[in-house]
């Protein structure tokens, strides 16, 4: 099977190197040449065009930063959907838009799928990545060998556009596990707590998570590098607000996420890494919430192994 990866960023890029890693045959596209050479030099092809990708591969993967990014790639590639032909969009994207883009594809005979991942770039670097995949169960069999490539945890969530809606749940959870982190770290910071005790306290209680045991490490390290930014997390608890809209759904604590996020941006910049989110009390009440012996950089310290189909329990 020939594969085209649109989007070679924080994300893609770690997606594309587990498929080229382990030997898939794949035809690579992005805005940066420079990433397209890299890729290149290590055994890709250069697809050229959007158009081209889909000419040329039987599947197409996009991986971008916005939906509208989607939609002008999708305009260049959908006159060259042919019968068979398949798009996988591995973006964080907008349920109704998936669907709004992927029933053109289905109309001139492709198959489309919405398959977001989850677990931290980090993961995603090492083929240990979760992916949710939302399609026909006949598509999800055919592209199972490709998404136990790049992750270890596959999940098919149901229809086209599920996964979309299950991505920005968990990353809305993600967001509200940040800010509450940071939270902690700072009220332990300002009561007189050694942060490294502080930390550990956390990671083997109760309050611990995810997000807790990596992007706090960042943060007390000073580099608050997760490979995140501040719009891309509001652009997901935007969509996270608009599936909760659709869905008649009052919330509290998002709106709350949103204007904190917001207000971020305003201060630091929209390509302020997101763990600095943080830097909103530590100006406002002077401390510095940072600690020795925490890594600058999360690495997966898994191995990586073949994928596998999670199963949901009934």
């Amino acid at each position: 099977m020939k594969i085209g990866f649109i989007g070679l960023g924080n994300v893609g890029g770690k997606l594309s190197g587990s498929l080229l890693r382990n030997g898939k045959d794949i035809y690579v596209h992005d805005l940066n040449a420079d990433l397209v050479d890299s890729f290149v030099a290590r055994g890709a092809k250069n697809g050229g065009s959007p158009a081209e990708l889909m000419q040329t591969c039987d599947a197409v993967i996009t991986c971008l930063p916005s939906p509208a990014a989607s939609d002008a790639v999708m305009q260049e590639m959908l006159p060259h959907v042919t019968e068979g032909k398949i798009w996988m969009e591995m973006s964080t994207t907008d349920e109704a838009e998936v669907k709004r883009l992927g029933h053109m594809v289905q109309e001139r005979g492709g198959r489309a799928v919405d398959c977001p991942v989850s677990g931290g770039c980090h993961r995603a670097d090492t083929g240990n990545i979760s992916i949710f995949a939302g399609c026909d169960r006949a598509t999800f069999d055919a592209i199972l060998p490709l998404l136990t490539v790049m992750g270890r945890r596959v999940l098919h969530t149901g229809d086209l556009g599920s996964a979309s809606i299950l991505k920005v749940i968990t990353n809305y959870l993600a967001t509200a596990n940040l800010v509450s982190c940071a939270e902690a770290l700072t009220v332990a910071g300002g009561a007189g707590m050694d942060l490294a005790t502080a930390y550990e306290a956390i990671r083997i209680s109760s309050g611990t998570s995810f997000v807790h045991e990596t992007e706090s490490q960042v943060i007390l390290n000073g580099s608050r590098d997760i490979s995140f930014t501040m719009d891309l997390v509001a652009k997901d608890i935007g969509l996270f607000q608009a599936v909760a809209d659709r869905a008649n759904v009052p919330l509290e604590v998002n709106p709350l996420l949103i204007n904190i996020f917001n207000d971020g941006i305003d201060r630091f910049g929209p390509r302020e890494l997101s763990p600095n989110i943080i830097k909103r009390l530590e100006e406002a009440t002077g401390l510095d919430i940072r600690a020795p012996g925490f890594p600058a950089e999360m690495t997966d310290d898994e191995p990586e192994e073949a994928g596998y189909e999670v199963v949901v329990k009934r």
